[in-house]
């Protein structure tokens, strides 16, 4: 069973510290004594943390407008990061055309400041998560009709949760203010590094939550465990990460007690059927045509990004730079050009079967909906490229089940993985190569490269180019050829080496999936790779010519001015704005 986000709205309307309404996690205020008198209790301390989970997507469930739940858009606060990883990142271009949503071509040309709106909506729904936590962690002790057992899994669900939204506004701000349940005043300043933090958050987790659940949405040890190891990676603590991922990797399990294993089918990862595997760490759970009364629930961040025009009623943002697509592009052994794969094409050369998957391009099938037309697709091909998303795109066959279509723009049930289990090897990759031990990263590269050359994970050609829908003949749609490093490459060729071809793995299998820009910071690459790639795709397209990143500057975004106003006391403001943002 999934984790229903929708119950007990009602109560919660009532209880949470911040509705809509509120101003900004600043200027909230407890409830009445009345009110926590008839939620400590334990229907009402579940009902809390529904709501805790419920702000994961960051959509406002009671709003048919599809607002997110600082009031702003959706797809704003998309929890996939699909705008300030994978667009900032050099994924994707914003899409649609040169005019149409100035907010997120300020961020993508690295020229967003701090009155962008988009940053105020993210800081508000990640801080509103973090009060909903804070609120179960607060009433927690005062509940009398719970056992021992049911309050320490209660509270580490909710300092799983909690760690969750401070890593995010961590890594998108950096310095930010920690807010926790026992927190008085709300103009708390943001002059420490909250790592430390957020591994406690994580470790309480991992010591506390039970090693399976009855819905499949909640979190599990080794969920904890995973978030505790990134958490690590992002602060280059490899010793503490590595005894992490060896326990991770030979014994963890799924919420539903799945030991954890890649699929055979890359696909898998990004189709509603097949959805909450092995290889699934911890996923924010999605339905359509579900009893809320609107498809807030069906995954509404990335309700902009389908194919504009065709058999999608919206919107033509989200696509892929070809900067990505050339980066699928293999040699003769099946290895990926490390360096220079924008000099090579991929009409003349072998390809890693991933592009298909993750990029719909002229010629290939896209899923089931037909022969992908090329720029008949496409909104504004000048602006953004001639590719469209494809890993967030719903099977024509099942949409009866899995499409939502009550709300101005397509919603579906594809679960958005926070972390799979694919991510997790490739960070165990990164911190044995980082502790020079390089046969074991290749070991878990390989391992990754090994489930893209099943034939399982190949796009192959329709039976009927008429009728999409009619099944697929065994002949690949284009000249795939991937392959694992040869034995000892990784030792051999030296660190340097493996740090860079594992980063490059990471590219390929996360495309798309909002970690780029976050990963490239916390490499100390992002100045060099980004500037790079404006070089090379702003000759292409207009909508990113002429950007460029500012380093010691741009690794992080700009604290929302509205943010620092209200944390004003007398004439000074408790939050400071980030290095060159002033």
């Amino acid at each position: 069973m999934k984790l229903n986000k929708n119950i007990s709205i009602a109560i919660l309307a009532g209880i949470t510290l911040c509705s809509p309404s509120c101003k900004n996690f600043l200027d909230r205020v407890p409830p009445s004594s009345l009110k926590e008198e008839l939620i400590s209790n334990k229907k009402g301390i579940n009902a809390l943390l529904v709501g805790a989970y419920g702000a994961l997507d960051g959509q406002d469930f009671t709003d048919g407008d599809m607002t997110n739940l600082s009031g702003g858009a959706g797809y704003a606060v998309s929890p996939d990061n699909w705008i300030y990883g994978s667009v900032c990142g050099g994924d994707a271009h914003k899409g649609s055309d040169h005019f149409d949503s100035p907010p997120t071509l300020d961020l993508a040309r690295f020229t967003a400041g701090a009155t962008n709106s988009f940053l105020n909506d993210k800081w508000r729904v990640d801080y509103e998560g973090v009060t909903r936590c804070n609120t179960v962690l607060r009433l927690l002790p005062k509940v009398t009709d719970m056992t021992d057992e049911e309050k320490t899994e209660v509270a580490a669900e909710a300092h799983f949760l909690r760690g969750h939204y401070y890593s995010d506004l961590k890594k998108m701000f950096n310095m930010v203010p920690w807010i926790d349940e026992t927190t008085t005043d709300m103009k708390t300043p943001n002059n420490k590094d909250i790592w430390p933090e957020i591994e406690a958050d994580f470790k309480f987790g991992m010591d506390n939550l039970a090693s399976t659940q009855t819905e499949v949405g909640r979190p599990n040890k080794w969920a904890a465990a995973c978030y505790l190891a990134k958490t690590y990676m992002f602060e280059h603590k490899y010793t503490d990460a590595k005894p992490l991922f060896d326990q991770i990797i030979s014994q963890g399990i799924t919420s539903k007690g799945e030991r954890y294993k890649l699929r055979d089918r890359f696909e898998d990862n990004f189709d509603a059927a097949t959805e909450n595997t092995s290889e699934c760490v911890f996923a924010i759970q999605y339905d359509a045509n579900d009893n809320s009364g609107t498809s807030a629930n069906a995954n509404q961040g990335e309700m902009l990004n389908y194919p504009y025009n065709g058999p999608f009623s919206c919107c033509g943002f989200f696509q892929p730079t070809q900067d990505l697509v050339n980066s699928y592009i293999t040699n003769a052994q099946g290895l990926p050009y490390l360096d220079d794969y924008n000099s090579h094409s991929i009409t003349t050369e072998t390809l890693d079967p991933r592009l298909d998957w993750t990029v719909g391009r002229q010629g290939i099938p896209y899923l089931d909906w037909g022969v992908h037309p090329g720029d008949t697709w496409i909104r504004e091909a000048s602006t953004a490229g001639h590719y469209s998303p494809k890993k967030n795109v719903y099977w024509q066959a099942t949409q009866d089940k899995y499409y939502d279509p009550r709300g101005w723009a397509p919603g579906n049930a594809i679960n958005y993985n926070l972390i799979r289990y694919a991510d997790v090897l490739l960070m165990a990759a990164e911190c044995e190569a980082q502790l020079s031990n390089l046969d074991q990263a290749q070991a878990y590269v390989d391992t990754v490269r090994g489930r893209a050359a099943r034939p399982e994970s190949e796009v192959y050609l329709y039976l009927d180019n008429n009728a999409p829908m009619s099944g697929f003949q065994d002949v690949p749609a284009a000249n795939y050829k991937v392959s694992r490093y040869p034995t000892g490459t990784f030792t051999a060729q030296g660190k340097d080496y493996a740090l860079k071809a594992i980063y490059f793995e990471r590219k390929l299998e996360l495309a798309m999936e909002g970690h780029r820009f976050f990963d490239l910071v916390r490499w100390g690459d992002a100045g060099d790779v980004l500037n790079a790639f404006f070089a090379f795709e702003g000759n292409l397209t207009l909508d990113i010519q002429g950007a460029s990143f500012t380093k010691n500057k741009n690794e992080y975004f700009a604290i929302p001015q509205r943010q620092i106003d209200l944390s004003t006391n007398g004439s000074k403001s408790t939050l400071e704005q980030n290095k060159g943002y002033h």
